[in-house]
């Protein structure tokens, strides 16, 4: 099932949206529900979403360690 979560989930308390993939909490938690069309739809409009939020300062998100650790093991 496609997914914008990056795993980095925190709700910006001012405009309700996750700092990491701009969903809301409500939409994230209804994500498997959804159709593919309803979940095109809604990433469609996480990018102008993304853009409201007040991003805090990223911390290395699990897929990223996980990614580099990969790597570095190789």
């Amino acid at each position: 099932m496609e997914s914008p979560c990056i795993l980095v989930c925190s709700i910006d308390m001012k405009t309700g949206y996750c700092f990491g993939c701009g969903r809301t909490s409500d939409e994230i938690g209804a994500w498997t529900l959804y159709t593919s069309e309803e979940r095109r739809s809604i990433m469609a409009s996480l990018p102008a979403r993304l853009e409201t939020v007040e991003r805090k300062p990223r911390r290395e998100t699990r897929r990223t360690r996980m990614a580099r650790e990969r790597v570095g093991n190789e």
